[in-house]
């Protein structure tokens, strides 16, 4: 009894063992699918992990990260709260939290987040920067200015610490105080964004237009993707007649933010100012349809819509705005106006009769022109006058556009590389698609293998006979695709226990290794490729997807901050293994190169780019990527011919690496 007593407890705690493996793979794959920005994938396996084991605040935290990089701040606040719940030593989960809450203005409940994470990570001057934008958000600008005190006391180089004390002192009209820390924030650090865009406040509130400009532009050079920034530069560029730049700066805050009011209201504006009045009509819809309330919007239509013609239009415009304002005398008189040209004389004459019982000394329907001085003016968005229904807007109060820090490890937003080269090709049940549309990716062994296993389907395997592609840089998986590959790995496994001739079926070996793959798992790919190749030796295929995943696993591993289980040696083994028994395979050549490019052995990297293009001039990836190792290894000039080359099969990426890149040529 003893002894099987003994046994009993022994196969419970391997059991045991077992169970919580899977659950910190599980996590594991969630955590690289998160790394490689396959957010509903990775919720999926962290919802599996939550199922297993609630009690786990990892795959919650995972989650909650998950939620927020698709702007679900809700579930992911929701996540986070359950998270602490669980473990409240963890300082990354409050600023998970922290961000969420900022994302949805609720700046007092960042603030505890933020006051929590500090108490664990006093030194992280991030933190303290955080949470002093959500002061001043707050309106609480006494602790502001207290945390401000200590940040410049303790980081007397940081110069975002100064720019920030610059803002508070201008929000509290301090403007002298506010030059002068900003005059230190840029003598600190020349190329902060923001602390020119703060300067350009003061100029912009003095009427300093071409200083404004100047310091507006070399805010936009240092952030081009602030939407913000070309609103204000507009502003000051319509001062000074410079109205072509001036809409060429909304169009690019537009392109960047499509909702972004203030763009779309001025460049309506100066779009009458130049003539386009169909184009303007186009952006005051815009406005209205965002804001159906907003009357001198609808004011400004409805005076285009007269003026080209669409009368109806423009009398229902008229009457929104006498609805709500039955002394707009003027209003009365465009609507009386318009009903006259339709042929509505009896509409047209009770209109004129409002007026004439109504204004005794006030003359009927007069517009004044826009004198030199008017024209210049704007008028606060909030303000509703009807005088100056010409003016470009600007907001009630200005403000300089923020961005927070996020410090908290395994973000995928801040992981900024000096050289974006084309990922590698791959094996997936994914199609090629990258833009380049007249190319197909094919190979015959792959074509070989699709036969051999078309021929021996089973109708009972989900997805079974989905043929392998050749594929690079495959898209992310919605919800539904994401639960079918998870389906498919299933009913693969369950085919692959019951087989007994796993040499004869070792094709669904292989298919649910790249089946892996696609849903991110390459922990479990890689396990399955070298069983296959425990089975087959001489599978080009398999060594293929091995050095894949091989690759992704030490990426991953690199950006956890631990060691990465395999050297980079070990793919390049595989490719060079798999060139021994296929050297007419452009992909691997490709490939190869890839990993030599990014331990910057370029030369090595260059000759396989160059064997790849040999095999398969239509590579367009193996121009592109060619091009930025010629650049970075001093050959501007051809490597920007290479990205020429791949723009020219289709690579749109290549003509924003030429602009990028192009004008180093002879430096």
């Amino acid at each position: 009894m003893r002894k099987i007593l003994l046994l009993v407890l022994c196969f419970a705690s391997l059991a045991f063992a077992r169970a919580q493996y899977n659950i910190d793979r599980l996590i594991r794959v969630g955590q690289s699918a998160l790394y490689y920005e396959d957010y509903v994938l990775s919720i999926q396996y962290f919802s599996r992990a939550i199922a297993s084991k609630p009690y786990l605040y990892e795959p919650w935290l995972g989650r909650g990260e998950a939620k927020f990089r698709l702007d679900d701040y809700v579930g992911a606040e929701a996540d986070c709260t359950e998270a602490i719940r669980l473990n409240p030593y963890v300082p990354v989960i409050y600023e998970l939290r922290g961000l969420c809450r900022i994302k949805q203005n609720n700046f007092s409940g960042a603030i505890a987040d933020y006051d929590k994470t500090i108490e664990y990570e006093p030194d992280n001057k991030n933190l303290w920067y955080n949470r002093v934008l959500c002061k001043l958000e707050d309106k609480d600008y006494d602790k502001a200015s207290a945390d401000l005190d200590v940040m410049m006391r303790r980081w007397p180089k940081y110069s975002q610490a100064f720019r920030l004390k610059a803002e508070l002192c201008l929000q509290q009209k301090d403007t002298l105080q506010g030059s002068q820390y900003l005059d230190k924030s840029l003598e600190l650090n020349p190329y902060d964004g923001e602390a020119w865009a703060t300067r350009s406040m003061i100029s912009l509130a003095k009427s300093e237009w071409k200083d404004a400009e100047q310091q507006l532009s070399k805010a936009i050079h240092l952030k081009p993707s602030m939407a913000g920034y070309y609103v204000n530069r507009a502003l000051a560029r319509y001062n000074i007649n410079n109205l072509r730049g001036a809409l060429a700066d909304y169009d690019k805050a537009i392109e960047l933010e499509p909702n972004n009011f203030l763009a779309h209201y001025n460049r309506g504006q100066l779009r009458v100012q130049v003539g386009d009045d169909n184009r303007a009509v186009e952006d005051f819809d815009f406005i209205i349809r965002l804001e159906p309330g907003n009357v001198m919007a609808i004011y400004n239509r409805a005076l285009l819509r007269e003026r080209i013609g669409n009368l109806r239009g423009a009398i229902a415009d008229y009457s929104t705005l006498i609805s709500q304002f039955p002394n707009f005398w003027v209003g009365l008189s465009n609507r009386a106006r318009c009903y006259r040209r339709l042929g509505m004389t009896a509409k047209a004459e009770l209109d004129e009769f409002r007026i004439f019982k109504a204004q005794n000394d006030k003359s009927n329907g007069y517009q004044p022109r826009w004198s030199k001085k008017k024209i210049r003016d704007v008028r606060k968005r909030s303000e509703i006058n009807f005088d100056k229904y010409n003016q470009l807007v600007v907001d009630d109060k200005a403000e300089v556009d923020h961005e927070y820090e996020n410090s908290y490890r395994g973000k995928v937003q801040n992981r900024h590389l000096d050289v974006e080269y084309m990922p590698m090709y791959q094996l997936s049940f994914i199609q090629y698609n990258n833009g380049v549309k007249s190319y197909v990716a094919s190979d015959e062994i792959v074509d070989r293998f699709n036969k051999e296993m078309a021929e021996k389907s089973d109708a009972t395997i989900h997805n079974a006979s989905l043929p392998l592609q050749i594929t690079c840089n495959p898209k992310s998986l919605d919800e539904e695709t994401s639960k079918r590959y998870l389906v498919m790995i299933d009913s693969l496994s369950d085919m692959i226990q019951k087989s007994k001739d796993l040499r004869g079926d070792k094709g669904y070996l292989l298919k649910r290794a790249v089946a892996y793959c696609v849903t991110q798992n390459y922990y479990d790919a890689e396990n399955d490729l070298s069983a296959y190749l425990q089975i087959d030796s001489t599978s080009v295929l398999a060594y293929w997807q091995r050095a894949v995943c091989l690759t992704m696993l030490r990426t991953f591993d690199a950006s956890m901050g631990g060691k990465p289980m395999f050297s980079e040696q070990k793919a390049i083994d595989d490719l060079a293994k798999a060139i021994s028994l296929d050297g007419n395979n452009a992909y691997l050549y490709y490939d190869r190169a890839n990993l030599y490019a990014a331990s910057k052995n370029y030369g090595k990297a260059l000759a396989d780019y160059d064997k790849a293009i040999s095999i398969d001039g239509r590579l367009a990836e193996a121009y592109y990527n060619r091009g930025m190792v010629r650049v970075f290894a001093g050959n501007v000039e051809q490597g920007v011919a290479d990205l020429s080359k791949a723009g020219e099969l289709g690579l749109v990426d290549a003509y924003v690496a030429i602009k990028k890149y192009g004008n180093k040529k002879g430096k």
